[in-house]
């Protein structure tokens, strides 16, 4: 398959070494997917996480129900990425439902 660049919205015939190279870099972003994946899935998870650390302080008015509630949901979110090999579970993750009200 000949492979061809935009020059000036011609299109010209790639060299050799440039389709070698072009092909490299499809190969290191192909195999960085799953490193994207896992970054992206922390970030969501840490905001998650961050958004709720309220509920960790030593003197919140929370109830012990809702306390244990948050907790399991902090752990919850903490172990989201146990277990996940690849970008296709990642995409699949289903993240934990927030519990509702304040105690």
């Amino acid at each position: 398959m000949v492979a061809y660049k935009d020059i000036n919205g011609v299109a010209v015939e790639m060299t050799a070494e440039e389709e070698a190279q072009l092909n490299e870099q499809k190969k290191l972003w192909e195999d960085g997917a799953l490193d994207r994946a896992f970054k992206k899935l922390r970030e969501k998870r840490n905001n998650l996480l961050q958004e709720c650390d309220w509920t960790d302080l030593p003197n919140v008015a929370l109830s012990d129900e809702k306390k244990t509630e948050w907790q399991t949901y902090r752990t919850n979110l903490r172990d989201i990425t146990n277990g996940l090999t690849t970008v296709e579970e990642i995409e699949l993750v289903v993240f934990p439902t927030k519990p509702s009200g304040d105690n």
